[in-house]
């Protein structure tokens, strides 16, 4: 199997090494001193007090890697209509495209039928550049729950969790997810395939659709947010918001907001991503994680006026920063 791991960042480097390690052909897609780095030395992972180095083709540029079997996308979800026609270099005809990528993914409307089947959304694809492009028949479904760093160019450190769920838009268990899944289990990875996979994508949602952006607007960590009670107030008001629009859309909860509240709490003192980003000056991901559910409201008629009103805020925090 031919696996390309196209942004081989923290978790692209952890499923490179894992993949590699089950026997898979893997070639990664990285830049700068992190390629350099894995270029010269070789992919290494920090995990449990182990140190595993692998070698594999690295590039800047996909088109020197051919084909692939599998295209697995780890990317901040803003980066990826800007490189989707480098990617089709990647591609043959039965390729995939692996969404592990935060918030609402660009192909969410293909094969779920229904009244709004085959509708792009602008605030995570805009002009449809990616669904034109990659082509929503060969997305599928990934959720990422591993924490990973890179401690240095061409080394990533492993901190927790070891599941990546899969599945298709239309809910089949085809050959080629459950070759994946085979293939990510085979290297020490947690890799069910799930029926419902949107339900999933959106119970990892509820969490960054709230705890994010209140994070970047507050500068506070998940225990904070969820110990404080006005700031728990606005991140259960638009959890609660956002769990109308998925449920005007299908999406079935299997556990309660307080519950999922108690879980980010029970994280203690850590930093979101989009605070990361902010403190580090770089893009946040806004429109995949909150404009994405403004536009859902828009589209099933469902009111969301504290995601509306924390967004408008966390929009201009970017700007104000540059990060957006």
């Amino acid at each position: 199997m031919r696996v390309c791991i196209y942004g081989a960042g923290a978790i692209g480097g952890f499923l490179g090494v894992a993949l590699a390690r089950a026997g898979c052909e893997v070639s990664l897609v990285a830049r700068g001193p992190h390629l350099a780095a894995i270029r010269e030395n070789g992919l290494t992972l920090l995990q449990d007090g182990q140190r595993e180095t692998v070698r594999l083709n690295a590039s800047e540029d996909p088109a020197e890697l051919g084909p692939q079997d599998h295209v697995i996308v780890a990317l901040k979800a803003h980066s990826v209509p800007a490189v989707a026609e480098k990617m089709t270099a990647l591609f043959h005809d039965g390729t995939s495209v692996v969404t592990a990528v935060n918030g609402v993914p660009w192909w969410y409307f293909h094969g779920l039928g229904g009244d709004l089947e085959g509708t792009r959304l602008e605030s995570v694809d805009p002009g449809g550049v990616q669904w034109d492009t990659l082509g929503p028949e060969r997305a599928i479904g990934c959720v990422v729950y591993p924490a990973c760093e890179i401690e240095e160019p061409g080394v990533i450190t492993h901190q927790d969790g070891d599941r990546f769920t899969l599945g298709e838009p239309s809910g089949e268990k085809t050959e080629r997810v459950q070759a994946l899944s085979e293939a990510m289990r085979a290297g020490g990875l947690k890799a069910p395939v799930r029926p419902r996979i949107r339900d999933e994508i959106w119970v990892k949602l509820w969490g960054n659709l709230s705890f994010n952006p209140i994070s970047a607007l507050t500068g506070a960590t998940l225990e904070q947010i969820c110990r404080d009670p006005e700031t728990r107030a606005v991140a259960r008001a638009m959890m609660v918001e956002g769990q109308t629009v998925g449920e005007a859309l299908g999406v079935k909860f299997a556990i309660d907001v307080d519950k999922r509240i108690a879980g980010a709490e029970a994280v203690g003192a850590h930093k979101t991503s989009m605070l990361q980003d902010l403190e580090r000056g770089r893009a946040m991901e806004i429109d995949a994680l909150v404009a994405s559910v403004q536009e859902l409201g828009r589209l099933t008629g469902v009111a969301t006026p504290t995601i509306d009103l924390v967004l408008g805020m966390v929009k201009m925090r970017g700007r104000t920063a540059g990060c957006y």
